[in-house]
C-alpha cells in the first residue's frame, strides 16, 4: 500500500508539477523519512493530527537538524498533504496549520561537507599533534560524539576489528559506535606516534594524551583546536566540537539513514518528548552508518 502510494505521488510531482528530478527526490526521501517514523511510533499517515508532525519535528530538533532543513521537510509534508487531499483519500490536511521554525531564530550551526574537508585540510601534519588531531575530528565528525565521551575514550573501549567503539554518554549509558575503516587507519597512525608519549599515573589507557603533559585531552583543548583550523580554512560560522555532532546527524539524515539510526549514534534515549525507540541490531546500525553516511562514500 505504501509503495504504490508513494509511486503515485512521485508521478504526480513529475506529470502534474513537472518538478525537476532533484526536487521531487529530495521530496520524496523527506516523506520516505517521515513515513518510517510513523510506522514505529505506530501511528497511520491517514489519521495522523498535527501534534504528530509537531513530535517529528522536535525529534529532528532533538537530534541537531537544521531550522532551513526542518523547514523543506514541512514543505515536503505540506506537498504530499496537498496531494492526499486532492485524490480524496484523506478527509482533513494534517500541515494545515503548520507552522515551520523561523530561519533567524539561533540554532546550532552545520558545516557542509566541503567545510569539513576544508577544515581538516587545514590540519598541520608535520607537527606531533597532527595525527592525533586529525583523528579527534573524525570521530567528533564521523560518530557523532559529544566532546566529553572523545576526552574520556579509553583504549579498552575500542574494539577496531569488530569496527566498534563503547562510549559512554550521559546518565553513564553505554552504546556502542559504528567507526569506518577510514577512522580505524587515522587511529592505528595515531597510536604510532601516541606510543612516544609517557602518560601520568592513571593516564595510560585514555586514547587522546597531550604531549606536554602526559595527560588526557580536556574539552578546552579540543575546543581551542577545532577554532583554530576553523579559523585557518577561513570559515567565519561559529562552531565548536558540538558543531560536528549536529553536522554528522544532519548529513546522515539528508543522506537517507533511518532516524532511529541517528538516534542510536548519537546516544539519544528519547525520540520525542514521550515515545522511546525500540532496541536497533548493530550489525543493521553499522550498515545504516556506512551506506548513508557522506565520508564514508568516498
Amino acid at each position: 500500500m505504501q509503495k504504490k502510494l508513494l509511486q503515485s505521488y512521485r508521478r504526480h510531482l513529475m506529470l502534474e508539477r513537472g518538478l525537476a528530478k532533484n526536487t521531487y527526490g529530495a521530496y520524496l526521501s523527506d516523506v520516505k523519512h517521515f513515513l518510517a517514523y510513523l510506522k514505529d511510533q505506530r501511528l497511520a499517515w491517514a489519521t495522523i493530527t498535527l501534534q504528530d508532525i509537531h513530535n517529528y519535528t522536535w525529534a529532528l530538533h532533538e537530534l541537531g537538524i537544521t531550522a532551513r532543513t526542518i523547514s523543506r521537510i514541512h514543505s515536503s509534508l505540506r506537498s504530499f498533504y496537498g496531494y492526499l487531499m486532492l485524490e480524496e483519500r484523506i478527509a482533513e490536511d494534517p500541515t494545515a496549520l503548520l507552522e515551520s521554525p523561523k530561519l533567524g531564530q539561533h540554532l546550532p550551526e552545520v558545516l557542509s561537507t566541503s567545510e569539513i574537508d576544508d577544515i581538516e585540510a587545514a590540519i598541520d601534519m608535520s607537527v606531533p599533534e597532527g595525527r592525533r588531531d586529525k583523528v579527534v575530528f573524525e570521530l567528533l565528525y564521523s560518530c557523532g560524539l559529544r566532546v566529553s565521551e572523545l576526552c574520556n575514550l579509553k583504549m579498552s573501549d575500542l574494539f577496531l576489528d569488530e569496527g566498534f567503539v563503547r562510549v559512554l554518554g550521559k546518565g553513564d549509558k553505554q552504546r556502542l559506535v559504528p567507526i569506518a575503516g577510514r577512522t580505524i587507519n587515522e587511529l592505528k597512525l595515531w597510536f604510532l606516534d601516541r606510543n612516544t608519549i609517557t602518560p601520568k599515573p592513571g593516564e595510560a589507557d585514555y586514547v587522546f594524551l597531550s604531549f606536554r603533559r602526559g595527560k588526557h585531552l580536556s574539552r578546552i583543548t579540543v575546543f581551542h583546536n577545532l577554532r583554530m583550523y576553523a579559523e585557518r580554512a577561513g570559515i567565519t560560522k561559529t562552531i565548536s566540537p558540538h558543531t560536528l555532532r549536529h553536522s554528522f546527524a544532519t548529513h546522515l539524515l539528508e543522506g537517507g539513514a533511518n532516524l532511529r539510526v541517528i538516534q542510536q549514534m548519537l546516544g539519544h534515549e528519547r525520540i520525542s518528548t514521550t515515545e522511546i525507540y525500540t532496541h536497533l541490531d548493530r550489525s543493521m546500525l553499522r550498515e545504516q552508518v556506512l551506506a548513508h553516511f557522506p565520508r564514508n562514500l568516498k
